[in-house]
């Protein structure tokens, strides 16, 4: 499914009513119809009473058209404004004299103050306040009001935002200010890239969307470039298969004090699928790490002599690159300079795929200009600190503009870039992005992102292109996370927790993915995420 940032969705609208000819009254109606779906299916309608909180814009409008349907489907409601509603223009002035030809209860907000009695009275709360629209962080009567509104969600009553979640801003899922705590949100056109994204996400409960009569070739287009992942299916298992028919990769990481991130990387491919995998890493690693790890393949590198891979080991290091599927350079590699220097050079002269993770981003970040002009195919998984180093742009703007960061960085590098962390992004050279939707804060633990460089191998070792490894690793990485943290829980898992859970992750796809991790889902005709 495509996600629209929020100036694509408002160009969406305009085409639909301005080119395709959809009255703006219908989109709202539908959107309002959408909603009231919603809440009958979860909790009902007749003889329920709700509250709804509508601002001044077409989000309010979107509330209108549900007051006067749970109205008419038998439930009591009453109606508050924030400023006086006869400024209301368009359809949702035609809904507002709608309501109030309907004599539904209706009241424009003194104070937050006032609102108790009703809110304790009520079962349910639309909000239906900002929308995708805000610019600025909440203030004065609005933010007391949403802050009324979530805390009588902690005493039990149901919360449903319309659009998103009033406070969260609609392109990056920052809250500005402080933000509606909702158990559903309905978005309206297609999903906005701030309701995937944390802490929005986190802050929308269960998420259905509705195209309110939006043609596919808007919610479709390929002119939207960022999409939820669902990545491919494997490739079939070939039962006459031999090792290095199912991937040989070259693992190149490792130094003093750094024995886990390169024998997580190496061991995950294994465990991923991948048949043959080979870690070079500094010969004085190598016992410890192969007492934990025999089904390695090692490659003992001479050392400096603070105990990192030597740059000496380079001719080596890229004659074995060449017999293999995919190099990935950086698990556990250092910062120690001739190191440093060492995986520049190996970055610069290696022909095949490349995967570059950890401390090789950071060597990298110091001349990328050699990603640029790589002839095979780059990915670089970075969490946001080395993002920072590698776009050189400061972290708060890359929250700001994460998409808009991502897709010139991708571009510039001419690099997949997997930007690690909650719901993880994907970005390619061209400018697409795909946001993954499994994982848990679990897997917010050292060691988790080397287990992913493996995942990501494997899927290339099994037979995917690069485009569909890297969506296809970052997945099930995910998933791993997901099946432990059922077992397990969230707190106090550890990499090697995912580790472990990789081969059920890699069947569970293969059997065919239980609703639950496959997303979007459907729901009545809406289709949602949870």
């Amino acid at each position: 499914m495509k996600v629209f940032t929020v100036s694509e969705m408002r160009k969406a609208d305009q085409y639909a009513i301005g080119t395709v000819g959809i009255p703006e009254e219908i989109l709202m109606e539908n959107a309002g119809l959408a909603a009231c779906r919603v809440l009958s299916g979860h909790m009902g309608i007749p003889d329920k009473y709700f509250l709804i909180f509508c601002g001044a814009g077409n989000n309010g409008g979107d509330g209108l058209v549900m007051a006067r349907k749970l109205h008419s489907l038998g439930g009591r409601v009453k109606v508050y404004f924030f400023t006086a509603p006869e400024k209301y223009k368009g359809a949702a002035k035609t809904n507002y004299d709608i309501v109030c030809r309907l004599g539904i209860d209706r009241e424009v907000i003194g104070s937050a103050d006032s609102l108790s009695s009703e809110m304790q009275d009520c079962a349910g709360i639309i909000d239906a306040i900002f929308g995708t629209g805000l610019s600025r962080n909440v203030e004065g009567k609005y933010k007391d009001v949403i802050e009324s509104i979530n805390d009588f969600r902690k005493k039990g009553k149901t919360v449903l935002s319309l659009d998103i979640p009033s406070g969260v801003n609609g392109d990056n899922g920052q809250v500005m200010g402080t933000a509606v705590q909702a158990d559903y949100t309905v978005t309206f056109g297609g999903p906005k890239t701030g309701s995937l994204l944390y802490p929005g996400y986190a802050l929308g409960g269960k998420l259905f969307v509705t195209h309110i009569s939006f043609p596919p070739s808007l919610h479709q287009s390929d002119d939207l470039q960022i999409a939820v992942s669902l990545p491919p299916k494997l490739p079939r298992r070939d039962p006459d298969g031999y090792k290095g028919g199912f991937g040989d990769a070259l693992f190149i990481g490792g130094a003093a004090g750094y024995y886990g991130a390169p024998c997580f990387s190496a061991l995950a491919f294994l465990k991923s699928g991948g048949g043959y995998s080979r870690l070079a890493a500094p010969a004085a690693l190598i016992p410890v790490i192969a007492a934990r790890a025999g089904e390695l393949v090692f490659v003992p590198l001479a050392e400096t002599a603070s105990g990192s891979i030597s740059l000496q080991n380079k001719a080596s290091l890229l004659d074995l690159s060449r017999k293999t599927d995919i190099t990935v350079l950086g698990p556990g590699f250092s910062t120690d300079e001739e190191s440093q220097e060492l995986a520049r050079q190996l970055a610069a002269e290696t022909e095949g795929p490349l995967l570059i993770d950890g401390d090789g981003i950071t060597a990298l970040s110091k001349n990328p200009g050699i990603l640029r002009r790589r002839k095979g195919a780059t990915v670089l998984t970075p969490h946001m600190g080395e993002m920072v180093r590698i776009s050189r742009i400061p972290m708060d703007e890359i929250r700001k503009k994460r998409m808009e960061v991502l897709q010139k960085t991708a571009a510039a590098l001419n690099a997949f870039i997997v930007l690690k962390g909650p719901h993880s992004q994907t970005a390619c050279p061209d400018g697409r992005i795909f946001i993954n939707m499994s994982g848990n804060s679990g897997m917010a633990t050292a060691g988790s992102g080397d287990v992913l460089c493996g995942t990501i191998a494997a899927m290339y070792g099994l037979g995917l292109n690069m485009e569909d490894a890297v969506k296809k690793g970052v997945f099930i990485h995910g998933l791993a996370g997901d099946l432990a943290a059922e077992k397990l829980g969230e707190d106090g898992m550890i990499a090697g927790d995912i580790l472990n859970y990789l081969p059920f992750a890699v069947k569970t796809d293969r059997q065919g993915i239980s609703e639950k991790y496959r997303l979007p889902l459907s729901s009545g005709g809406l289709d949602f995420w949870q």
